[in-house]
């Protein structure tokens, strides 16, 4: 089992990597800014960071197996999450994407077909920069995984299709994950990676 840290334990992604990480049996350490709604149990170490402090960060992922990144794009630079991680010497990094830079059937990116909320455009701009900043990256074995358009509560199913570079839209029209099942395929390459230095997507 895999001694892990993920960064923005608490977000509504990154509580359920920790409950899909701790039913697989693996070793967490759950970081974020404030880390009290995270209740104390076996196999959970939480350690409250301010992510944009690389020192606090690089001493907080030191002497882990792998990283997983679910924090904001918008408000944290790739680099802010990058830098502590190489120093760190920790080889493997796997983030939480965005959707706006998957590919639609015409070859153009999500974020910036006609409509695309404009709530919405920071937090997927910043997302694509992330992983092109990661697409650049020499040392890290990096994976990015996309949720499909809409990323939302619901039940862990287990059963959801796998794409690269483009979005998945159900028979129905629809293009969803939920933050379960997102989980599920996250920890699978977690455990059998499959897309070291690719960027993949999750969906219905």
């Amino acid at each position: 089992m895999s001694n892990i840290a993920i960064i923005g334990a608490t977000g509504r992604a990154g509580s359920q990597l920790l409950e899909e990480a701790l039913r697989r049996g693996h070793s967490v350490t759950a970081i974020a800014r404030d880390t009290s709604k995270i209740a104390p149990r076996a196999g959970v170490v939480s350690k409250n960071v301010d992510v944009l402090d690389a020192a606090a960060l690089q001493a907080a992922v030191t002497g882990h197996d792998v990283v997983i990144s679910a924090a904001h794009f918008s408000t944290i630079p790739a680099s802010a999450i990058i830098e502590p991680v190489k120093r760190a010497g920790v080889k493997r990094l796997l983030v939480v994407g965005g959707a706006g830079s998957l590919l639609l059937p015409d070859g153009t990116r999500v974020i910036d077909s006609e409509g695309f909320p404009e709530e919405y455009k920071a937090e997927a701009s910043a997302g694509a920069a992330f992983l092109n900043t990661l697409r650049q990256e020499q040392d890290l074995d990096w994976t990015f995984l996309s949720p499909s358009a809409e990323f939302v509560e619901g039940e862990r199913t287990g059963t959801f299709r796998v794409g690269k570079d483009d979005l998945l839209v159900s028979t129905e029209g629809r293009s969803w994950i939920t933050f379960a099942d997102f989980a599920i395929a996250l920890l699978d390459e977690v455990q059998t990676p499959k897309h070291s230095r690719q960027r993949f997507t999750v969906g219905y």
